[in-house]
């Protein structure tokens, strides 16, 4: 494979909790290699200023406002990230000169594609000079720009993926972040007859909220708090009542789309056991909404650490479930290793987003180069 180029990937997702780096070589089309990974975790006044940010987030009518709060949260981040990079290349031997380029998808904050709007904080120049690296960011907003949903982004890397692994199509790829995103591959090319991705409903972020409103622990660990926890579903019929379900793709959602307020009358345990149910069984609905049902779904994100989960995922989908693990794919670090992949094929002028995955009209590049 020839005109491979070394990236880094950076990913802060819904979740916040950190910043995820990963080191990927790829020509932009495929992935020649996986390099080292590794996790900066933000401390708790950092995802503090996130959660500020984030709750300002539906009262901007710009994609560059800053008010205070938000202003100080790109701060946060930009160097959170410097910090992140930098750590990550000593302790892997990296100079700068070594790496193409760097991939930072920044913090979403805000994301409503209806209104023409979707709000990624992270200041890439500022990044860029801190490194002496190019970085590409801003990979959303030229996608909304062209009518698309902005998201989701990671499509192309899935098929990449599932072509490196030999996977029989139609297969499908489900990210279990924040919120949940799948694609369907359901063959070798780049089209809407091969390509359909779309955001599934929520992911951990209610489960998370749910936790950390109840417990002060930010997550569901291991699913322990939702497997002692009996799902009542009357509250997950209201949940699922929700018109996104039934919307046909291409679609995307903002983290704060659907409440955890039905289940306010519930036990903290039966409350997490039916938002993990909620999450499975809006994957498994998701399932209904693609061309032909995929022979294996493979699960990678934080949601594939959670075996309460996995389970719920396993007993609705019905098709074969695999961890990403499994297979030789990474479960925590596969979207900081796509936004290295979306770098590159920014680079080499490259598409990202498709009519099968975001809805817009043509093929579209994205992001922005930033040069130090």
């Amino acid at each position: 494979m020839s005109g491979l180029r070394l990236a880094i990937g950076l990913m802060s997702g819904t979740s916040m909790d950190g910043v995820d780096v990963a080191l990927i070589e790829t020509d932009g089309r495929a992935v020649g290699a996986f390099r080292p990974t590794q996790f900066r975790p933000y401390s708790d006044e950092e995802r503090a200023a996130l959660r500020a940010a984030l709750a300002a987030g539906p009262a901007l009518k710009d994609r560059w406002e800053r008010p205070p709060v938000v202003a100080e949260a790109e701060r946060i981040v930009t160097e959170a990230h410097a910090d992140a990079v930098r750590a990550f290349m000593v302790q892997n031997g990296l100079t700068a000169d070594a790496v193409a380029v760097v991939g930072f998808h920044g913090q979403t904050v805000f994301h409503a594609p209806g209104r023409g709007l979707t709000i990624q904080i992270g200041d890439g120049l500022a990044l860029a000079r801190a490194l002496g690296i190019r970085v590409v960011y801003d990979f959303r907003s030229a996608d909304v720009a062209a009518g698309g949903e902005g998201a989701p982004l990671v499509p192309a890397y899935h098929a990449a993926l599932v072509a490196r692994a030999g996977l029989k199509f139609p297969a499908a790829v489900l990210n279990i972040g924040g919120v949940a995103n799948l694609t369907w591959i359901g063959g070798p090319g780049e089209g809407a007859e091969d390509l359909v991705a779309f955001d599934t409903g929520p992911g951990n972020a209610l489960i998370d909220d749910w936790c950390h409103s109840r417990t002060e622990r930010p997550v569901d660990s291991d699913g322990r708090l939702a497997a002692k926890g009996r799902v009542d579903p009357a509250v997950l019929d209201r949940l699922l009542a929700h018109p996104y379900f039934i919307a046909k793709p291409p679609k995307s959602l903002d983290r704060n789309a659907f409440s955890a307020a039905p289940c306010e009358a519930l036990s903290t345990a039966d409350g997490a056991a039916t938002l993990t149910a909620f999450t499975a069984a809006a994957v498994a609905r998701s399932l209904d909404l693609v061309p032909e049902r995929p022979g294996s779904l493979v699960v990678a994100g934080g949601g594939a650490h959670n075996p309460t989960l996995m389970r719920m995922i396993a007993e609705r989908a019905n098709t074969e479930v695999i961890a990403a693990s499994d297979i030789g794919w990474s479960t925590d670090f596969l979207e900081a290793q796509a936004f290295g992949f979306l770098a590159v094929r920014h680079l080499e002028g490259l598409p990202i987003s498709f009519p099968g995955t975001t809805g817009v009209a043509q093929p579209t590049g994205g992001g922005v180069l930033a040069v130090p």
